[in-house]
């Protein structure tokens, strides 16, 4: 053990750490394992990691902008609005996906999926990679505060899923 110490030593002394405590000599050592470390890490990383494939769901403007929402509609005069819905698909693979958006409202928002029956319903088939945006009219004529919610499902074994992915815009109807 002693021999290994004083090998240890040498080269220690060759580059440079006159430590006689051996202290630089493990500092230098436990740099070259945590070095080693890292470096297979992120190259086992590179290598072999695929990522997740994920999906989206976006809400744009009548100007196709992601700036100026309705806010408040006016109860039998203007109570209709237009915004545009966009799916993209990064799930990765050739075959396509296949989703369906649900356009719901509600006038109070306690959970998701909301449990209601969707005003509106958009269905989407996308390769990887691809998005699609649909205009996307929605009407309330009942005075009060509701949210107006977009959800992105997606078919998977032939039975609708639904995506952690929703957008949700709060309007108010006034008379």
């Amino acid at each position: 053990m002693r021999i290994r110490l004083e090998s240890v030593k040498k080269i220690g002394n060759k580059i440079g750490l006159n430590d006689e405590k051996g202290y630089g000599v493990a500092i230098f050592l436990a740099l070259i394992i945590v070095s080693a470390t890292v470096i297979g890490y992120f190259s086992y990383i590179a290598y072999f990691a695929k990522p997740e494939g994920y999906n989206t769901i976006y809400l744009l403007d009548s100007q196709k902008k992601a700036i100026d929402y309705p806010e408040v509609l006016v109860a039998n005069q203007n109570s209709t609005f237009n915004v545009y819905v966009g799916v993209v698909n990064h799930m990765g693979g050739p075959d396509n996906q296949t989703y369906q958006v649900l356009v719901k409202i509600t006038p109070s928002l306690s959970g998701l999926p909301v449990e209601t029956q969707p005003i509106k319903t958009y269905d989407i088939s996308l390769r990887n990679g691809d998005s699609r945006q649909d205009s996307s009219a929605i009407t309330e004529n009942q005075v009060g505060s509701y949210s107006v919610v977009f959800e992105l499902w997606q078919y998977k074994d032939g039975v609708l899923d639904f995506t952690p992915n929703y957008c949700v815009l709060n309007i108010k109807v006034i008379s």
